[in-house]
C-alpha cells in the first residue's frame, strides 16, 4: 500500500470534484428555475414536462449518454452546430462530463426546490408585497430565503450523485488519462487492470468526501 500511496495520481479526484462542483452549480441554476415553475405556475404540459425532467433518475446511464451523443455528439443537432461555428465539441472533453453530472443531479434540486417552494406560507409573500416590493425583491428576501434549506439539501445530494456519476459521462467524455478520467472511471480502469490496490484507495476517498457531503447536510439542515 505504501508504494500505491507514494504513485498515487489525484488527477482523477480533483477533476472529480471540479466536474461536480460545475455540475451542481448549473444544476442549482436550473433546478430552482423550473422547481418555481412546477411549483407556482399551471402550464399546460407540466406533468409531463417535470416527468421529463426527472427521467435522468431512472434511465440507464448509457440511455442517457446516448441521447448526449445524439444531440451533442459531432453528427448531432447541436454538436454539429457547435463544432462548424465555434470548433467546439463536447466529446472526449470533460465538459462532456460535466453536462451528463449536471443531467443526473438536476432532477435531486428540482424535486427538493419544487416541494420547498410549494411550502413556503404565501401570507408571507403577500405582506410584502403590500409594503411595495417588487415580485423579483419579494423572491429574493422571502421566498428564497425561507426555501433555502429545502432546496440546500436538494444541493448537497446533487452533489454526491454528480461525483459518481460514471455511465453517461464514460460514453460522452471517454475515460482519457490526465484529460477526461474521472475517480469512478479510474476505479474501474484499476480493477479491469489488476491494480486492486490502487482501486481501493480511490474508492475509500471518494466515499470518505460523500460521507463528509452528507454530514454536512444533516448539520446545516438539522432543526435549530
Amino acid at each position: 500500500m505504501s508504494e500505491v500511496l507514494q504513485q498515487f495520481d489525484g488527477q482523477p479526484l480533483a477533476l472529480t470534484l471540479r466536474v461536480a462542483f460545475v455540475a451542481t452549480a448549473l444544476a442549482l441554476v436550473l433546478g430552482v428555475a423550473l422547481g418555481w415553475v412546477f411549483a407556482r405556475t399551471r402550464l399546460p404540459g407540466r406533468g409531463v414536462l417535470e416527468a421529463v425532467c426527472m427521467l435522468p433518475l431512472v434511465l440507464p446511464p448509457t440511455v442517457l449518454g446516448y441521447g448526449i451523443l445524439l444531440l451533442m455528439g459531432r453528427h448531432g443537432a447541436l454538436g454539429h452546430w457547435l463544432r462548424t461555428h465555434l470548433d467546439y465539441t463536447i466529446i472526449f472533453n470533460w465538459h462532456g462530463a460535466v453536462v451528463a453530472s449536471t443531467l443526473v443531479a438536476l432532477p435531486l434540486v428540482l424535486k427538493a426546490a419544487s416541494t420547498a417552494f410549494g411550502q413556503v406560507d404565501r401570507n408571507l409573500e403577500a405582506a410584502a408585497r403590500t409594503l411595495r416590493q417588487s415580485r423579483w425583491s419579494v423572491f429574493l428576501r422571502v421566498t428564497l430565503p425561507l426555501a433555502w434549506p429545502g432546496i440546500l439539501a436538494g444541493t448537497l445530494l446533487a452533489f454526491a450523485r454528480a461525483m459518481g456519476e460514471f455511465g453517461a459521462s464514460l460514453m460522452v467524455a471517454g475515460s482519457i488519462r490526465g484529460q477526461t478520467q474521472t475517480a469512478s472511471m479510474a476505479i474501474y480502469d484499476a480493477v479491469q487492470s489488476g491494480q486492486d490496490d490502487a482501486a481501493l484507495l480511490l474508492a475509500l476517498l471518494i466515499s470518505a468526501v460523500s460521507v463528509a457531503v452528507l454530514v454536512a447536510s444533516n448539520r446545516f439542515l438539522a432543526p435549530r
